[in-house]
């Protein structure tokens, strides 16, 4: 396979049907960049500024997502006064996912289907009961 090296240029590439594999892109902007119909085959991303990506119609099973959000306090690009964007995911399938010491304050859950997910190892079909059986309890005592 042809190596090309393109360092310190500004270009546009346009590539059609073409083989990258293992190329190397480091210290690059590629911002608005359009990947369409691509493999992405153990990929790895680091250190990206990843601000209003949108990835749509992909298959990510054993995708690994960490050390995710605005750079850490000592991180030469953190900032105090800056704010995370919030994430958005929907029509995604997560189940039999895991969701580890991640910061979730604040998310909303709408229409998704549950069954079998857990909070700290709590069915989140048992704390909607408890939840409806300790308000029921509540409006009885209350006469409400």
């Amino acid at each position: 396979m042809d190596k090309i090296e393109i360092t310190n240029a500004e270009k546009v590439l346009n590539v059609n049907s073409a083989c990258l594999d293992d190329s190397t892109f480091t210290n690059v902007s590629l911002s608005k960049v359009l990947l369409e119909n691509v493999a992405l085959v153990d990929t790895k991303i680091t250190d990206a500024n990843l601000s209003g990506l949108e990835i749509d119609g992909a298959q990510w099973g054993g995708a690994y997502f960490h050390n995710i959000g605005l750079p850490p306090e000592g991180h030469p690009a953190y900032d105090p006064e800056a704010e995370q964007k919030a994430l958005r995911f929907e029509d995604c399938d997560l189940h039999n996912s895991l969701i580890e010491d991640c910061n979730l304050s604040g998310i909303e859950i709408v229409n998704c289907t549950t069954t079998g997910m857990k909070i700290n190892g709590v069915l989140i079909s048992e704390l909607f009961k408890a939840y409806e059986s300790s308000r029921r309890s509540f409006q009885l005592s209350s006469g409400l």
